[in-house]
């Protein structure tokens, strides 16, 4: 999601799957459409997951991942703000053909803070602290996979 990767966001659902992502409520490859749109407004973003519940059952997995979700992006009139989300994903996922992929998404929010942006431009911020994270397909990481 953070590198704006579309194919990678993809491969994570199986193509008839769901998604009820906060707005967004539907198909996941309307997920993945909608989310497209949505990045490149939103300056910095960064998701990462935590604790991860999986019960495995005979027809799939039942997931629980806690994330937090640190986004900078803007408001409806247009002002940059700093958005702090955390909550869980809870995926439905079923394995096809010896590969595991996300069949439903419900993402429930646990907390939602909307905040002003910090003083200083990122340069300022950041410093000497490079590389700094960037989009598909000029992330450090894209070097390394």
């Amino acid at each position: 999601m953070d590198r704006a990767d579309e194919a990678m966001l993809r491969s994570a659902y199986w193509p008839d799957g769901t998604d009820h992502h906060g707005p967004y409520q539907g198909s996941a490859s309307g997920f993945v459409d909608w989310a497209m749109k949505v990045l490149p407004h939103v300056e910095r973003g960064i998701h990462q997951i935590h604790n991860i519940l999986i019960e495995f059952r005979d027809d799939g997995a039942a997931v629980e991942s806690y994330f937090t979700a640190l986004q900078r992006q803007p408001t409806q009139s247009g002002e940059m703000e700093q958005v702090d989300m955390k909550g869980r994903y809870l995926d439905w996922c079923v394995q096809r053909d010896g590969e595991w992929r996300i069949l439903n998404r419900v993402v429930v929010f646990d907390w939602v803070e909307h905040m002003p942006l910090p003083p200083g431009t990122e340069a300022e911020r950041f410093g000497n602290k490079t590389p700094i994270g960037a989009r598909y397909p000029n992330d450090a990481v894209y070097t390394v996979f």
